[in-house]
C-alpha cells in the first residue's frame, strides 16, 4: 500500500455540465495533477474502437463498473491515483466521482484523505452549457438521459447529497475560480 501521509484529495462531484472539468482544470493549472473517470472511460472506449457517444459511454462504464472481478473504472482510478501518491504527489484532483459504489471505495482506500465538493448549477444553464460545448454537445433529451442514469443507475445523487462542501455555479468561470479559492482557503487544502 502507498504512503498516505499527508495525501489530501479533492474529489469534484456533480451532474453534467456542472462545472467539474473546470474546476478540476483550475487547480491542475496550479500544479495539482487531475484523475479524472471520463478519461478512463474515454480509454476503454479507445481500446474498444468505439466513437464517444451517450450510448457507447453508458455500454461501457457498465460493462467495465459490473465486471465480474471489480469496478475496472474505480480499479483504474485508484492505481493512478496511487501511482500520484507513489511518485511523491501530496494533492490530487478528481475529475467527476463515479458512483457511490466507487465512493466508498475511494473512502476505504484513501481513509482520511478524500474531500467530496459537490458542483450544482440550474438546469437551464446545464443544459445551455452542455449544448454549447466544442466537443460533442449535448441536446436537452440527451442530457435528461445522462441525468437519469447519473441519478437512477450510478448513484450519485446520493454522493452529492453526502459531499463534504458544495459550490453552485450558476455565473461565470471568474467567479467559479474565486469560490474555488475560497473553498481550498477554507479547508487549508
Amino acid at each position: 500500500m502507498s504512503e498516505r501521509k499527508n495525501v489530501k484529495i479533492i474529489a469534484f462531484v456533480g451532474l453534467s455540465g456542472t462545472g467539474k472539468s473546470a474546476a478540476a482544470a483550475y487547480l491542475g493549472e496550479h500544479g495539482m495533477p487531475r484523475v479524472s473517470f471520463a478519461d478512463a472511460i474515454e480509454d476503454a472506449l479507445k481500446a474498444n474502437n468505439l466513437d464517444a457517444t451517450l450510448e457507447n459511454e453508458t455500454m461501457i462504464r457498465e460493462k467495465l463498473r459490473l465486471d465480474p472481478a471489480g469496478d475496472k473504472i474505480a480499479l483504474e482510478v485508484i492505481a493512478r491515483l496511487n501511482n500520484l501518491v507513489d511518485s511523491g504527489q501530496r494533492k490530487i484532483v478528481i475529475d467527476g466521482l463515479g458512483s457511490w459504489a466507487t465512493y466508498r471505495q475511494l473512502k476505504h482506500e484513501f481513509p482520511g484523505s478524500i474531500t467530496v465538493v459537490a458542483l450544482t448549477s440550474s438546469r437551464h444553464i446545464r443544459h445551455r452549457r452542455l449544448a454549447m460545448r466544442h466537443d460533442q454537445p449535448l441536446t436537452q433529451h440527451e442530457v435528461n438521459l445522462r441525468d437519469y442514469d447519473a441519478i437512477e443507475t450510478l448513484g450519485k445523487g446520493g454522493v452529492i447529497a453526502i459531499a463534504d462542501h458544495f459550490i453552485h455555479d450558476n455565473g461565470s468561470l471568474e467567479q467559479l475560480h474565486t469560490k474555488i479559492d475560497d473553498l481550498l482557503r477554507d479547508i487549508e487544502f
